[in-house]
């Protein structure tokens, strides 16, 4: 059996965490430089507040109702994260729990009685929640995709369900198959959804195990599909029972706090981009072969009452795969030439490492003399001095000292439990 542990609405669970006082009133949370909504409590959402709208056309609702406004804390997130998943493995074991993302995470629960399922997933949430303050709910199935339906319904009425669904016998599964919109079950997406509801009148994921897998293959993606029809059959897939341990594409891309008009300013831009982006490729141990650059022009549309903008971007092959950002940085400075267009005013600029393979793999230069680890350890040393003193004590000069290009957060709650100055105070 598997179950995911999905954190309830998790980055407003982290801010109430701190602040008692707003539990049970509405909360939201805003994206990179305060721009769109990213997540909202409960009652946020029946107030109407939309889910990744902007926040300006937002604002006069949540001024009508009070709603309590955060910019993102990402040291305080990831902190909370981790102890959510330390606390998952503590309970189960370090090797049955697969991270699936920043508040969710996958439980092998086989070497468990079937009998103490249900118990036990009231005893993962409780405790989760007693260690670590943050509410959670468990679905608990036969497949990944199973017990994503059954979170699904835990999740969507709390009260009822107590935020756990054990999906333990046949009738069950298929009660659940059927009280989910196709358009709901995880893998489907939005364009499969409509085509199968048009095409085939197929509107639940009941419907949908029924089809073969030949049909699936067929109409929803290969062997994707396939694997999907399986895991609706209770049918484990080996493929989707593989860890997903590194990304295939890594990016970094910011709005400016105020528009940009010359080059200088913009190169410095995208080297500290690129400089996050090589930390996180790092962090990974990957290394990147191609890399991107792109920027947003800044334009006004007189018709309306917003700002459009024009995206350009280029991209250069690497000479080889590497994960150092000074080899880097150069490349995706000298795309910053070709992008550069004089008299035009940016918003945006935004770096992407694609082509990524594993740092210890690197494919040799049979015609160059071999690279030495002066390089690695260089980036070790940064990377561990930038970690323990925090806001990027060192950088390269590239990245400029004169303009702070970091996030606008305006409304960012203080960084609880990473942060000496800034620990929390008990009066």
């Amino acid at each position: 059996m598997k179950a995911i542990v999905d954190c309830n609405n998790f980055y407003c669970s982290c801010e109430r965490l701190f602040k008692p006082y707003l539990d049970n009133k509405p909360v939201v949370v805003l994206s990179n430089n305060d721009g769109c909504i990213i997540s909202r409590s409960d009652e946020a959402k029946v107030l109407g507040v939309e889910m990744a709208g902007p926040y300006f056309k937002a604002r006069p609702l949540i001024q009508k109702h009070g709603v309590a406004v955060f910019s993102s804390n990402y040291n305080l997130y990831g902190d909370l994260s981790w102890r959510v998943m330390e606390t998952l493995r503590t309970l189960v074991g370090k090797q049955h729990v697969e991270v699936y993302s920043v508040d969710e995470a996958f439980l092998d629960l086989s070497i468990f009685p079937p009998e103490e399922l249900q118990s036990l997933a009231v005893q993962i949430r409780e405790t989760v929640e007693q260690w670590t303050g943050i509410k959670v709910s468990v679905g608990v199935a036969p497949t990944k995709v199973l017990s994503k339906v059954a979170n699904r319904l835990a999740k969507k009425n709390k009260q009822k369900t107590n935020c756990v669904v054990v999906l333990d016998t046949k009738e069950k599964i298929e009660k659940a198959l059927a009280a989910t919109p196709v358009g709901d079950v995880w893998g489907v997406g939005g364009r499969y959804a409509y085509k199968l509801k048009e095409q085939w009148f197929i509107t639940d994921a009941l419907q949908l195990s029924k089809m073969s897998e030949e049909f699936a293959h067929t109409h929803l993606g290969g062997v994707v599909g396939a694997r999907l029809i399986r895991e609706l059959n209770s049918i484990p897939s080996r493929e989707m029972e593989d860890e997903l341990v590194t990304k295939k594409m890594i990016a970094t891309t910011r709005m400016f706090g105020s528009p940009v008009d010359n080059i200088h300013d913009i190169k410095e831009a995208v080297a500290t981009y690129t400089s996050r982006a090589a930390e996180k490729l790092r962090r990974q141990q990957s290394a990147a072969s191609i890399i991107s650059v792109f920027v947003v022009t800044k334009e006004e549309n007189h018709n309306a009452s917003f700002h459009h903008g024009v995206t350009h971007s280029r991209y250069a092959t690497l000479p080889a795969a590497t994960s150092l950002t000074n080899e880097l940085i150069k490349p995706a400075v000298s795309l910053v030439d070709q992008l550069f267009q004089p008299g035009t005013v940016y918003k945006k600029a935004g770096v992407m490492l694609s082509g990524l393979v594993p740092d210890a793999s690197i494919q040799g230069n049979l015609f160059a003399a071999p690279a030495n680890n002066c390089g690695r350890k260089l980036m070790a040393m940064i990377d561990n001095v930038n970690f323990s003193q925090r806001n990027d004590v060192l950088k390269f000069a590239a990245s400029g000292t004169s303009r702070d290009w970091k996030m606008r957060q305006e409304l960012r709650s203080p960084r609880y439990t990473t942060r000496w100055e800034e620990l929390y105070v008990v009066k």
